[in-house]
């Protein structure tokens, strides 16, 4: 149940953004710089806090996971490899305690009193998800053809050539079923308390039939898992962080057209004609229409710089319901939730 304090429930938003806003593909990827990104993805994190919302942070890992693929690979003579699961697990750590630090500085620097958590997450995927079947998404590093047939012979991987640049492993990327540790995000949540939750789409596990999970090699979308958890908390808000300020059509081609506005049905047939790609901005459509059809009311999605004069409603791109549904219960700041 949802906490009501003085006849109100807080307001929440979920925020998903991907790995490269910390690890961007021009940096050397020192600490160093990871520690001075995280201070700036803080900076417009807060920025939704003091909107008067309660806040969930999903982050990817791509890069991340990758640099601990490739320490995996460049030490297995010494210290024995570890699957892609628990580098998900390790990711959710190292990145989760950077966020945490920042979010943490930045709220008391501007007189914001919350605390900050991050939770290591796991999904539950379907072990009969189809993707098993077409493994696709790249991990780690390049392999030589020959490295690349040892390792499929001796470890079963799917290994594919990646334009030319070498072989690299490919694995399956499931769709969310669950997210096991739900419960306690939104106790968190009602809290007060920042979380940061589902990092890289969360931990994959399948359940064992005994009640319990295991861990699996796969890849899980954060934006389809940042759009789950937003659905179950019913947050009145989802936020995709890109690198546009607007979501466009014919997105590369001379008649490209920003667009401020789109409703779910307008939305899901520019995503059927191909103008939201698979690979960029395809799953975050994908991931807005299932939180507003699961009864969310609006996403959005705008690059980190424009993201304060989205919340304001002067930039971005803002999804809504075709027929906007009515939420049973007023939401409003909580008396007393601010420092």
């Amino acid at each position: 149940m949802e906490q009501v304090v003085f006849g109100f429930v807080p307001r929440i938003a979920v925020v998903a953004f991907g790995g490269n806003a910390l690890l961007p593909p021009s940096s050397d990827g020192t600490q160093e710089e990871q520690e001075a990104l995280a201070k700036e993805a803080a900076r417009w994190l807060v920025d939704v806090v003091a909107k008067d919302y309660e806040l969930v942070v999903v982050h990817g890992n791509g890069p991340q996971v990758g640099n601990i693929l490739i320490r995996v690979e460049q030490s297995v003579l010494q210290v024995p490899p570890s699957s892609l699961d628990v580098a998900v697990a390790e990711t959710q750590g190292s990145i989760g305690f950077l966020l945490q630090a920042a979010l943490r500085n930045e709220l008391a620097a501007r007189g914001i009193a919350r605390d900050v958590v991050t939770l290591l997450t796991e999904v539950e995927i379907d072990p009969d998800d189809p993707a098993f079947g077409k493994p696709t998404k790249p991990v780690g590093p390049f392999f030589s053809r020959f490295r690349a047939k040892v390792l499929a012979e001796e470890r079963g991987w799917a290994l594919v050539e990646d334009a030319g640049r070498g072989f690299r492993k490919v694995v399956a990327s499931p769709r969310p079923k669950r997210i096991l540790n739900f419960d306690v995000v939104r106790r968190l949540v009602n809290g007060s308390t920042v979380v940061i939750a589902a990092g890289g789409g969360g931990i994959p596990v399948v359940p064992t039939g005994d009640g319990g999970a295991r861990g699996v090699e796969a890849v899980i979308d954060k934006d389809l898992t940042a759009s789950l958890l937003a659905s179950q908390l019913k947050a009145d808000l989802f936020v995709v962080i890109t690198g546009v300020p607007k979501v466009v059509k014919n997105f590369g081609k001379r008649n490209a057209a920003p667009l401020a506005r789109l409703t779910t049905g307008e939305a899901r047939r520019l995503l059927r004609e191909g103008h939201f790609p698979p690979g960029s901005m395809g799953p975050k459509i994908d991931a807005a229409i299932r939180f507003l059809e699961a009864g969310g009311k609006c996403v959005l999605i705008t690059d980190p710089a424009r993201l304060k004069d989205a919340l304001e409603g002067r930039d971005g791109t803002r999804i809504v319901c075709d027929e906007p549904s009515v939420r049973p219960a007023a939401r409003g700041t909580r008396k007393g939730a601010r420092g």
